[in-house]
């Protein structure tokens, strides 16, 4: 055995350095087979102890898009209670439609910003949102990666909760807040018109009583003229001072006069302070697909991992061969 060694040696040494024999390279490997397999075998094992070892990563993914009108009809409702104003004015109101794209863009926003908070933990958790279908802003798909299968899926609807909740709380305080104003304003509109009526009264009233004075001066008692419609306001005193009379007990008795607006306005007043927005009832998205419970996980991979550590091994004992004989050749030369 040492002879061949030592002929294989010299023929090796006789050749040009720069050429490499093929079957020379062979042959020095299948003599060290035992070491390659025996690195083969320890790459091996310590993949199999980083499988048992290492964390596992499991992907579970949701679909969601705008909510039915249903679950945004109590905050669609009270936007058209509250609007009722602009579609008087001529204002735009928003269809339902809109209603469900402002609501699910919302809902878009929240994620995106848990997303970017769980990302900058001390330990990080990788949820992601993006469009489900490319160059299309709906429907949006939801992705957790766990631990463990179940936990996977229970952070994506427990997240998904966590965030319908969240804007159904500032919806819902963002429509209080909005009755509070909205109420102000037609409670001041309300108290500025009864001021404009008790005033345009007491002019009423005055006017009659000035032209009671000079019904008096004049010593007019009875009406002087057959058609009241002809009477203006420098006429009034022809009416006679105990027509004038009656007429100032009548006025301050009478109610205030209002507009039609004056009515409008108590009516939206009243339909604003009747709403009762309950946040639970607004809800910001539905489920094309609900939560997977994923049945591969993402790393580590076992096939991958143990073919990966087949060739590392096998490559690193043909390296400790060819470099060992390499080495052999060197001193042998020297």
């Amino acid at each position: 055995m040492s002879q061949d060694n030592n002929n294989v040696m010299k023929n090796h040494i006789g050749r040009d350095p720069e050429s490499i024999d093929l079957i020379d390279l062979f042959l020095q490997l299948w003599r060290g087979k035992i070491t390659i397999i025996a690195c083969v075998v320890l790459a091996i094992i310590i993949a199999v102890i980083y499988l048992f070892v290492a964390k596992e990563k499991w992907t579970s993914t949701a679909v969601i898009a705008q909510p039915d009108a249903a679950q945004v009809a109590t905050y669609n409702n009270a936007l058209n209670v509250m609007n009722a104003l602009n579609v008087i004015n001529g204002s735009p109101v928003l269809n339902i439609t809109d209603v469900q794209l402002r609501v699910v863009g919302r809902l878009s926003s929240a994620m995106s910003a848990l997303s970017e908070t769980l990302d900058n933990q001390e330990q990080p958790e990788k949820l992601t949102i993006e469009p489900s279908v490319k160059g299309q802003p709906l429907p949006l798909k939801i992705t957790y990666v766990g631990a463990t299968p179940k936990d996977a899926q229970a952070k994506v609807a427990q997240y998904l909760q966590q965030v319908d909740e969240q804007v159904g709380q500032e919806l819902g305080l963002d429509l209080n807040n909005s009755i509070k104003l909205q109420t102000a304003t037609l409670e001041d509109s309300l108290k500025s018109q009864e001021k404009v009526a008790q005033e345009q009264k007491n002019l009423r009233i005055k006017q009659i009583d000035e032209a009671l004075k000079f019904a008096t001066e004049a010593k007019v008692t009875s009406p002087q003229v057959q058609q009241t419609e002809d009477v203006t306001q420098d006429t009034l005193f022809l009416l006679g001072s105990e027509a004038l009379t009656s007429m100032i007990k009548n006025e301050a008795t009478r109610p205030l006069v209002f507009s039609d607006t004056y009515y409008q306005t108590k009516q939206n007043l009243l339909d604003i302070q009747s709403l009762k927005i309950d946040p639970k009832t607004i809800h910001a998205y539905r489920y094309v697909m609900k939560p997977t419970l994923p049945i591969r996980r993402d790393s580590p991979k076992k096939g991958i991992t143990l073919i990966l550590a087949t060739l590392l091994g096998g490559m690193i004992g043909a390296g400790v061969v060819l470099g060992r004989n390499a080495i052999r050749n060197y001193k042998t030369t020297a």
